[in-house]
């Protein structure tokens, strides 16, 4: 499972969302919307406008710190 969080300095609830991936034990990346422009026209055309979007397939993802999805992946992937 490949987890990617599209994410933008500063931002509170991305940094909650990595920490929470983290504590999870969820393998991710990162990426920075504010210096990327073709990661910034994917999250917007999957319908978002905040930070963060975690993406973890064409049709699995979310936008926002959600701490139930979270924990969705993580026991899909024990």
């Amino acid at each position: 499972m490949k987890v990617t969080v599209y994410s933008k300095p500063g931002c509170q609830q991305c940094k909650f969302t990595c920490l929470s991936l983290d504590h999870a034990g969820i393998t991710y990346s990162v990426v920075d919307v504010t210096t990327n422009v073709a990661a910034l026209e994917y999250v917007q055309d999957l319908g978002y406008s905040q930070a963060p979007v975690v993406v973890v397939s064409e049709h699995d993802h979310w936008s926002g710190f959600n701490p139930a999805e979270i924990e969705r992946l993580r026991l899909a992937i024990q």
